[in-house]
């Protein structure tokens, strides 16, 4: 076979076979080929953005669809930028309609922005009835749409609003089910909430559903001066759907069907760290030691079912499913207008045994044109919501969420793995978990039944000139009902197959809660709205009342056994 020489060095030589020469120069040839290929369908492209007055668009956004190259134009619409030959330039700016223009091997191109006018002219409601163009809007409002909110996962309509609302903070301190974030606008505290022109509170807020929310604004500073001393820290103006005039039936279904995963929790150490801990402080104190080496051994050699390390995170979290379902049916005609809606959600517990949350919707929206200047409105919603979960001392949620840390791992939850009989398996008896069940716990159900009746009525006097009035009646119904018994602990006794009770606590508590709240608000406005060449005239005047009565009664018992409680005190 024929060699030859190929010198790396002065001192050094490699002898290459012939065939691999080959190789090596066709390799190199392609290789050379695609860099020139590649050298040669780069090109740099410069540019103008103006507006269609010629002006320039300073801070569009232009981004080459196939080398992903992005810039912004400067304060005189300028950008320069390395594309391909044949990419594709996409030109954006807020307030515009977005652009996409061939390059085509060009090297400079002007590009002119057309304004998005279906984005000024969508109407923003700014409170009292009143709506204006977004194109006239000069005080400080943000607004989202139906469109934004329809393939929201929340649970509450305020988390839906999460990250859609410019200066507008939302806080979640827990992820229990049902919770809801705190909403604040510009951390000025809690805002005023409007729903279809009545003040509610933030729970009301919460629990709409979603996909029965047509627009919400936010008036900030003085575009909330509207409200008066309430709306100090601003106001949520929530609208919900409505049929359109002349609008064919019109069904709509939206539903989901997931899982949810705690995330970013520390997980506690395992029985092997656990115990090390334990030898490493007694060794520091010179204490005696209560962890043999041989003992130590058999946990690190998991030697048995009995020296196996329990994995307490991963027994109290569980993945819980999270499901949705929304139904609604819209129209009309040229005088009849209609929108019907029901919906249901339920989301489980993170926790092992723990229920959860469900709520159902229902929103009913009918307006009637009884002549051409009178027309009367009736909406009606409502809502049945129930928290389920077992009743322990203090807050509900906290001695489990804290479970995965108190319980050690060297103890299991149960006495012989029978669920029947709970372990002492923390340091202080109460933090086991193995009692924090229904059956052992005992219950606690939190159950509202919520219904509002909103009457409207609107006369044109004359052109421009209108009375309004709008009517409502509000009621909802709580009832709270806490059962907690006392808890007891047991060891198995393998010789005598005996549970045997260790330890025996003494608080027990039964708690009814009745509440029956009921609210009247009644709001007369006269407006009048009128075009004048290029002058546009909006004024209100109103009146409002509100009326409420919250009564409730709450009963304790302290049951002397872990049955019907006997001794109550009551407090209305």
């Amino acid at each position: 076979m024929k060699n030859h020489n190929l010198f790396l060095t002065p001192n050094y030589r490699y002898r290459l076979p012939e065939s691999n020469l080959k190789k090596l120069i066709l390799s190199l040839i392609v290789l050379l080929s695609f860099v020139h290929v590649a050298a040669q369908n780069n090109i740099n492209i410069s540019g103008t953005v103006v507006d269609d007055q010629g002006e320039a668009v300073i801070g569009a956004s232009v981004v080459a669809q196939k080398s992903k190259n992005g810039t912004i134009t400067d304060v005189e619409g300028n950008f320069n930028l390395s594309v391909r030959s044949n990419d594709v330039l996409t030109i954006s700016f807020i307030g515009y309609i977005t652009q996409t223009v061939p390059v085509s091997g060009k090297n400079n191109i002007v590009v002119t922005l057309k304004e998005n006018s279906m984005l000024l002219d969508e109407v923003v409601v700014t409170g009292f009835g009143l709506a204006q163009k977004k194109a006239s809007v000069t005080g400080a409002i943000s607004s989202v749409g139906a469109q934004e909110l329809a393939h929201a996962k929340s649970v509450t309509a305020t988390g839906a609003l999460v990250g859609k609302l410019p200066g507008v903070n939302f806080r979640q301190d827990n992820g229990r089910p049902g919770a809801a974030p705190n909403i604040q606008i510009r951390n000025m505290g809690t805002p005023l909430i409007i729903i279809d022109g009545v003040q509610k509170d933030s729970g009301n807020l919460n629990n709409l559903d979603f996909n029965d929310i047509e627009s919400v604004s936010v008036l900030k500073d003085a575009s909330a001066a509207i409200y008066g001393m309430q709306a100090a820290n601003g106001v949520v103006v929530i609208t919900t759907k409505r049929g359109q005039k002349n609008q064919k039936l019109k069904v709509n279904v939206n539903g989901y069907y997931g899982w949810q995963l705690p995330s970013n929790y520390p997980k506690p150490a395992s029985a092997e760290d656990y115990l090390a801990a334990i030898i490493q402080t007694e060794t520091i104190n010179g204490t005696p030691r209560t962890v043999t080496k041989e003992e130590y051994q058999k946990w690190v050699d998991k030697v048995d079912e009995d020296h196996t390390s329990f994995d307490w995170y991963k027994y109290i979290w569980v993945s819980a499913p999270q499901s949705y379902v929304n139904a609604n049916v819209s129209g009309g005609t040229e005088k009849v207008r209609y929108y019907l809606s029901l919906g249901h959600i339920d989301q489980e517990g993170n926790i092992r045994g723990f229920k959860g949350f469900n709520r159902t919707n229902m929103q009913s929206n009918i307006d009637i044109d009884i002549t051409n200047r009178f027309k009367v409105g009736v909406a009606i919603n409502g809502r049945i919501e129930t928290t389920d979960n077992p009743g322990l001392p203090g807050d509900d949620y906290n001695l489990p969420i804290y479970g995965a840390y108190n319980n050690l791992p060297t103890k299991k939850p149960y006495a012989n793995n029978n669920p029947k009989y709970p372990a002492i398996s923390a340091p202080w008896a109460q933090d086991s978990f193995g009692w924090m069940n229904y059956e052992h716990a005992g219950s606690y159900k939190d159950q509202w039944k919520v219904i509002q009746i909103n009457g409207t009525a609107e006369y044109e006097i004359l052109k421009g000139l209108k009375a309004r009035g709008l009517f409502s009646y509000w009621l909802a119904n709580r009832r709270q009902s806490n059962r907690e018994y006392s808890y007891k602990f047991y060891e198995y006794d393998k010789e005598s197959d005996v549970y045997n009770v260790v330890e025996t606590g003494t608080a027990r508590y039964t708690e009814r809660s009745m509440e029956m709240k009921e609210e009247l608000t009644s709001n007369i406005q006269l407006s009048y709205e009128n075009t004048f060449a290029l002058h546009h005239v909006n004024a209100v005047v109103g009146f409002e009342a509100k009326k409420g009565t919250y009564p409730r009664m709450y009963a304790l018992g302290n049951p002397p056994a872990n049955g019907v409680g006997k001794r109550f005190s009551f407090h209305v």
